[in-house]
């Protein structure tokens, strides 16, 4: 089981503290077409060092292309991409250093234990053999696998390869991890201990993923893309997205032993001209403004004037998953 002081002992040793003016990685006008399909188009990208992005589209909106171009590991029709300042869509190798890859669906040579996959990794990197043996055997107990280490990686799981797959990519302590699908495979636990990884790792390695689990980008993410059709349409912090499509609804909830009251409130609400409209439902009641920045201002007072005693007042916002539809169309996957 992991702990927090492996996750903060792994994160410490994640890689050096990064020089923060340069993105850690950057796309001017990608582009990639396979045959009649547009797969990316005119990505212009850049994701802030130290950042937590996550990257969300709908199956076929082109993320994966996206990783595969930004890896080098697909050629660009158009454009270029840079990670940590270094061209890495040139396919000549540089870049490679200074990122860890963890693809969808991770492949490794099945004869091999998971303690040999590990030291492979680490001696295409160059890393010496004592520091091979260290790196193995704590990012092995990072992410649950101690004791297979010795087991061939033939009869692992598809969970237990991602979980492998997400040590190898951090065996060369990489500035940028990036990670296609990352909980693809995992259950709950195995879930939960990745988003605690990245979460640690976020002030030592700056963190990209794609992913469908909007409610893993909500908890981790400090910023998010939405891509869709091989389009950039949205990029902001979390926060930022989430105030933006704040909607002008209130809800305030009275005491169970006070809804009574809630009427003689409604009344006065509906008199105000910055609301549009109030609802009573059960003991919570709805308030539709016209001007949320009057209503957030004179709301409260109004209930403070009526004594109404309250367990929640909120102006309502939509999670990811909302703003996530209302940008692509119902039916995201």
């Amino acid at each position: 089981m992991t702990t927090q002081a492996d996750l903060s002992g792994v994160a410490a040793a994640a890689a050096m503290t990064p020089d923060r003016s340069t993105p850690a990685i950057r796309t001017a006008g990608l582009s990639r077409r396979y045959g009649d399909v547009q797969a990316v188009r005119d990505l212009d990208l850049v994701v802030p060092t130290g950042a937590v992005f996550g990257f969300l589209g709908r199956n076929g909106a082109g993320k994966t292309t996206t990783i595969r171009l930004i890896t080098g590991l697909a050629r660009p029709d158009a454009g270029r991409a840079w990670v940590g300042g270094v061209p890495s869509s040139d396919g000549d190798g540089r870049a490679a250093p200074l990122f860890g890859y963890l693809p969808q669906e991770p492949a490794f040579y099945g004869w091999l234990t998971a303690a040999e996959t590990l030291d492979h990794a680490a001696r295409l990197f160059r890393l010496p053999a004592a520091e091979r043996r260290q790196r193995a055997d704590e990012l092995l107990r990072l992410v649950g696998l101690s004791d297979a280490a010795r087991r061939r990686v033939g009869g692992f799981s598809g969970g237990m390869k991602q979980r492998l797959g997400l040590a190898a990519a951090l065996i060369h302590r990489p500035q940028v991890l990036i990670l296609d699908e990352p909980m693809a495979g995992l259950d709950p636990a195995g879930r939960r201990d990745a988003l605690d990884l990245i979460d640690a790792l976020r002030q030592h390695v700056t963190v990209f993923f794609s992913t469908h689990i909007l409610a893993d980008v909500e908890r981790v993410c400090d910023m998010v893309g939405i891509l869709h059709e091989g389009q950039l349409i949205e990029v902001a912090g979390r926060a930022e997205l989430l105030a933006r499509y704040t909607t002008n609804v209130a809800v305030v909830e009275a005491r169970a032993d006070a809804a009574e009251r809630l009427p003689a409130l409604a009344a006065a609400l509906a008199g105000q001209p910055w609301v549009a409209g109030v609802v009573i439902d059960g003991a919570a009641l709805r308030v539709t403004a016209t001007d949320a920045d009057v209503g957030q201002t004179a709301l409260l007072p109004l209930v403070a004037a009526h004594n109404l005693p309250i367990v929640r007042l909120e102006w309502a916002r939509p999670d990811l998953e909302e703003i996530f539809l209302s940008r692509t169309g119902e039916g995201a996957s």
